[in-house]
């Protein structure tokens, strides 16, 4: 056996639902957000989440080794606080929680990447429509499960929407519309650091009060308007930009090439067509996220998956634009820009 090969790599990946679920866990009882508040003993955080005795040092201090909470003293004299990270991003009540995101991957995607293995020998989704169906459908026929996936979708996104809207030139544009803008925070982003921009938030029927709830929140319903329609089967606004943000993912290539060819018929020359999603480095190497990512499209949908700026380009070309590039947002996340 060569004793420089040592398998940690292999357990830590192999085990990872170990920590992935430890820390789910404690985003649903919300210790972070209650750390936030005030830094705790054992004791105070077991009495406060209802924890029995046995395990609250396992697992307070795992959360420690894991880097996602510090600590000083030990177990009976330890007191617990959240880390910059976890303060910043795991607690509710500071607009930059992403834990929405997380929320839904206990309760959701946690189970259903469990059928993993199905999903790769049959292709088929293993969430709400496995037995048929479609995942929209379900999603959006009850209320309170859209909030909580738009909620999860906005969480994860925020932070790349107000990049871009800080980050990209839009002094030569005046107008935006974002395609399956669910809770319309990517307008109204771009609306709030862009005073100039008018924008549109488009999405299904069942989403606009939940848009409009959150675009007069932010103070942009003077610049930001809610438009119903299927992009599938409307007409797109005219607009000067149109964008989507983690849409094109969900959609087989078909589908893909079908919305690409309608932004561009929909845009003047000139016009700008950006896709925010995890893109996949080129050579299919580094950006693991992206490549999870569809893999839990395979979980998700009938047809999707994530794709690489190389392949955006051939479909955007195909479909008539001219001018690709790409502009990384936060994480694995970036923006693939097509120019007309």
């Amino acid at each position: 056996m060569d004793n420089q090969l040592n398998p940690s790599k292999i357990l830590q990946v192999g085990m990872g639902f170990f920590a992935s679920k430890t820390l789910l866990t404690a985003v649903n009882m919300e210790l972070f957000t209650s750390l936030a508040v005030k830094e705790m003993t054992a004791d105070e955080i077991k009495s406060k989440l209802g924890l029995h005795p046995r395990s609250v040092y396992d697992f307070l201090d795992a959360l420690v080794a894991l880097k996602l909470l510090e600590r000083r003293g030990l177990k009976e004299t330890a007191v617990y606080s959240n880390t910059p990270e976890t303060d910043l991003f795991l607690d509710k009540a500071k607009p930059s929680y992403v834990g929405g995101i997380l929320e839904m991957a206990n309760k959701r995607l946690y189970p259903f990447w469990g059928d993993l293995e199905q999903a790769l020998k049959n292709g088929q989704p293993q969430n709400e429509a496995k037995s048929g169906g479609d995942l929209f459908e379900v999603l959006y026929s009850d209320q309170d499960r859209l909030k909580g996936f738009l909620n999860a979708m906005a969480g994860v996104q925020m932070g790349n929407f107000i990049k871009l809207a800080k980050t990209y030139d839009f002094s030569e544009h005046q107008s935006l519309c974002d395609l399956g803008g669910a809770g319309g925070f990517l307008a109204a982003q771009v609306a709030i650091h862009n005073q100039h921009m008018k924008c549109i938030s488009f999405d299904l029927p069942q989403v606009e009060p939940i848009a409009k709830q959150n675009i007069a929140s932010l103070g942009v319903s003077d610049r930001v308007s809610v438009q119903s329609g299927d992009f599938f089967k409307d007409e797109f606004p005219k607009v000067d930009i149109i964008t989507m943000g983690n849409i094109l993912h969900d959609w087989g290539l078909e589908e893909k090439k079908l919305l690409i060819s309608k932004v561009y018929e929909a845009l003047p020359k000139g016009g700008v067509f950006m896709v925010v999603e995890n893109i996949i480095d080129d050579q299919r190497r580094e950006n693991a996220f992206g490549l999870l990512m569809s893999l839990n499209m395979l979980i998700e949908t009938t047809g999707g998956f994530d794709f690489s700026l190389a392949d955006f380009d051939e479909w955007a070309r195909e479909a008539g634009f001219s001018e690709i590039s790409s502009l990384p947002l936060t994480g694995p996340a970036s923006a693939a820009i097509a120019i007309k």
